[in-house]
Order: structure tokens, then C-alpha cells, then sequence
């Protein structure tokens, strides 16, 4: 099983395919929020503490974004962690 990892981005980059925006979580996935803005959190292999996000992840966040829904590796929150 792969870990979650939660999305905390480093400003003012707040790339959420940036594996250094991310805290490792754990083997348990978030609570899903109602409202599916923003990344709130997503599932990756281990790469030293940080998620290794390959091609197919970073189609994965791109398409759970727009289509605004949680997806098997991406959770989707509605807290924009990038406001100032």
C-alpha cells in the first residue's frame, strides 16, 4: 500500500505537482470534503519522505481538478492552501 500524503505547499510556488509541497500523512487517506477545488491530499510511492509523482499521477491531479472529483490517488479539499 502506498502512503498519503497531505499538500502543503511552500509559497509562493503552491505547484501541486511539486513533490515538495507535500507532508507525508500516513497509510490512512483524509476525510473527503463536500466541496472538490483544490488538492487536499494524494497517494504516491515513497521517494526518502516525499511522493515520487510520476506522468500518470500528474494526468491523475490535472483531471481531478478539472473534473473537480476525488479520485483512487488524489483527494480533493475546499481549502485553498495557496491564499494568502
Amino acid at each position: 500500500m502506498m502512503p498519503w500524503y497531505t499538500f502543503t505547499p511552500i509559497l509562493p510556488s503552491c505547484d501541486p505537482q511539486d513533490p515538495a509541497n507535500y507532508t507525508l500523512l500516513g497509510d490512512t487517506p483524509p476525510e473527503s470534503s463536500e466541496s472538490k477545488l483544490f488538492v487536499g491530499a494524494i497517494q504516491a510511492d515513497d521517494n526518502a519522505g516525499l511522493p515520487h509523482i510520476d506522468i500518470m499521477l500528474r494526468m491523475e491531479i490535472s483531471n481531478a481538478l478539472e473534473l473537480e472529483i476525488d479520485t483512487i490517488n488524489v483527494r480533493l479539499d475546499d481549502c485553498n492552501k495557496c491564499a494568502n
